[in-house]
């Protein structure tokens, strides 16, 4: 069964690279004169190809639910944060796909020098930072993403800032919840469960399902950034061990963060 696993995910990968070199030339050469959003969907058609791939080739499918939370086609320039659970490469690959509205990442800079994939990722409106900088890269988060918020670009952040093994969890740090209070916009939580099938650090697929809920947004407007990333994390957990209980057998999920807080 592995060796059937490793000879299909060595495909897909042989998919992604052949795939990849072209697109991302015909990108770098389009973003000489195509506007931002046409370039940007551009890119969303490759990102589908290789979602697609690992259900062809690999057997990986999705279930997604909740797209009704989100802002309708005619409410689309009310800008809002999406904050993923991070497991894997695939949500990376998948939200762009799933999102029927243009997304900015905010992502460490240092995937700007792959091949082709950052080179293509570079000519888009993104929010790269450098992690060692501290209050520097979160002053440019805060710049730069309220003027793309301002223009009804959805952000996606992953509150964890890193990819999680399955059935665990690493601190939710503010960031997102910071660039919500500062901007306004409601955060939407969404929990996935794509190590499943696509373990972090890892090519090796399995078949299976994964699942992608999307849940109500919460509003920001006057919170603690705490207090609000917490409320997140507790939804997002919560929903993880409904979706994928036997990744969590016997992890209760953290409690919410009250609010508005207690008064004495």
């Amino acid at each position: 069964m592995k060796a059937r696993w490793a000879l299909r995910s060595a495909l897909y990968v042989a998919w992604l690279v052949v795939t990849v070199v072209p697109w991302a030339i015909a990108v770098l050469v389009a973003s000489l004169f195509l506007p931002g959003r046409s370039l940007y969907w551009m890119c969303v058609g490759w990102v589908r190809l290789a979602i697609g791939g690992a259900r062809i080739v690999c057997g990986v499918d999705y279930r997604l639910r909740g797209m009704e939370h989100l802002p309708t086609a005619a409410d689309r320039q009310s800008a809002v944060l999406l904050a993923p659970k991070h497991q894997s490469t695939w949500e990376t690959f998948a939200l762009p796909a799933l999102m029927p509205h243009p997304l900015a990442y905010v992502f460490k800079r240092e995937l700007l020098y792959l091949p082709f994939f950052g080179w293509a990722l570079g000519r888009l409106e993104m929010i790269h930072i450098d992690r060692s900088r501290g209050a520097e890269a979160w002053a440019r988060v805060a710049t730069q993403g309220r003027r793309i918020m301002e223009r009804g670009v959805w952000i996606i952040m992953f509150p964890e800032g890193t990819r999680t093994p399955r059935g665990s969890q690493a601190r939710y740090k503010t960031g997102a919840a910071r660039l919500a209070v500062a901007t306004g916009a409601p955060i939407v939580p969404i929990a996935v469960s794509s190590a499943k099938c696509w373990p972090r650090r890892s090519w090796l697929l399995r078949p299976g399902t994964i699942d992608v809920v999307i849940g109500r947004p919460i509003a920001s407007a006057g919170r603690d950034p705490e207090a609000l990333m917490r409320e997140v994390e507790g939804w997002i957990e919560t929903e993880m061990r409904r979706i994928d209980p036997e990744a969590y057998a016997g992890s209760p999920a953290p409690a919410p963060a009250a609010w508005p807080p207690a008064t004495s």
